[in-house]
């Protein structure tokens, strides 16, 4: 037998679920967690490419949402929208502390290939990443989070607009921005794959 409490959370629509949760419904934070955790845990591992950082920095973005609901400060417009800002916020503060105390550790050392994989083109591969995530690092906040959520997290304009609480016209300028601007900071090879 299913728990069918938590199946008609899953039926509930978004605003009927944030209003259980600011009541402090379990069930509803639950099932927040549940449609929210992949996304934000994926958005965090693109801007960080380390796994167990992206976990630590997920946890700690359900954290802050408990505490904005158990003080009454939560959202005041798209959800989806302050959640993900959260998360943004979360990745510059771990960049801002990591700078300051920047050491290098026998831990941060990269990964040997795979056997069987080709150590030039695996190496590569790493170097395109660690480039180009370095180049959306350098984008202001908001080409970065545009970036991330259309071309990392697949989500549409009219998606990215609400969670950024813009017009979709203003989510196409800072893409249009973003790109002209990553294609004047990244080599050549990179855009040809």
């Amino acid at each position: 037998m299913y728990n069918t409490a938590a199946t008609s959370m899953t039926m509930l629509s978004e605003h009927e679920l944030l209003a259980k949760a600011m009541d402090f419904d379990a069930s509803a934070i639950t099932e927040l967690y549940d449609r929210y955790e992949s996304k934000v845990y994926s958005y965090i591992y693109r801007r960080t490419g380390e796994p167990a950082l992206a976990e630590d920095l997920t946890a700690q973005v359900f954290l802050k949402m408990l505490e904005a609901i158990r003080a009454g400060n939560a959202w005041h417009s798209s959800f989806s929208g302050w959640l993900f800002r959260i998360a943004h916020n979360m990745v510059i503060d771990y960049y801002r502390r990591r700078d300051r105390h920047s050491q290098v550790s026998i831990d941060d050392a990269p990964p040997l290939p795979e056997p069987g994989q080709n150590p030039v083109s695996s190496t590569q591969r790493k170097l395109d990443a660690e480039e180009l995530r370095s180049a959306i690092y350098r984008l202001t906040e908001e080409q970065a989070q545009v970036v991330s959520l259309r071309f990392l997290e697949g989500y549409s304009i009219n998606e990215v607009a609400e969670m950024m609480d813009k017009t979709e016209g203003a989510i196409k300028a800072l893409q249009y921005r973003a790109v002209a601007t990553l294609r004047q900071m990244l080599p050549v090879e990179i855009w040809q794959g």
